[in-house]
């Protein structure tokens, strides 16, 4: 049975298929496609803690579906702008897992990740499968990833 090791990148996953598709991505679907005959080694959905009642409840709602849900604060800059960026503590889980498994699943349009799929796949034999939504997925993480999987209707709640 293929090991897999996941990783969430919840805020770009959250914000691309709004602007999109202005619904929801529908976390059970993904997991039924992506864990089948797989053995999961870990899963992690990295997230903003805002002290949100609504974004506790979707929180549980990713334990119970079987994610380690990981928690940054939300900072909110003097200048109004705001910081929440997972992309290290991303990019050090995927370096520690690798080794452990057959292909590493990121989800994230984000291009800054085409450099930490190519040494994965590289430096560990690993593939890596992406998923993200076309049009807002940086081409340079399309280009790189072993597989890349379109998020479209079978992956959306409410479509």
């Amino acid at each position: 049975m293929e090991k897999v090791a996941i990783f969430v990148d919840v805020q770009n996953i959250y914000y691309t298929v709004k602007d999109k598709y202005k619904c929801n991505f529908d976390y059970n679907a993904f997991w039924a496609e992506a864990t089948q005959g797989r053995e999961v080694v870990a899963a992690y959905a990295y997230a903003i803690h805002r002290g949100d009642e609504k974004q506790g409840q979707f929180q549980n709602i990713l334990r119970g579906i079987g994610f380690e849900v990981k928690l940054k604060p939300f900072i909110q800059r003097s200048d109004g702008s705001a910081k929440g960026d997972w992309d290290v503590g991303i990019t050090l889980d995927v370096i520690e897992h690798a080794a452990d498994v057959d292909r590493v699943i990121l989800l994230s349009g984000d291009g800054d990740f085409d450099l930490l799929v190519d040494k994965v796949q590289t430096k560990y034999g690993v593939d890596v499968e992406v998923y993200g939504v076309p049009g807002l997925t940086a081409t340079s993480l399309i280009n790189t990833a072993h597989y890349y999987r379109e998020i479209e209707s079978t992956l959306l709640l409410g479509r």
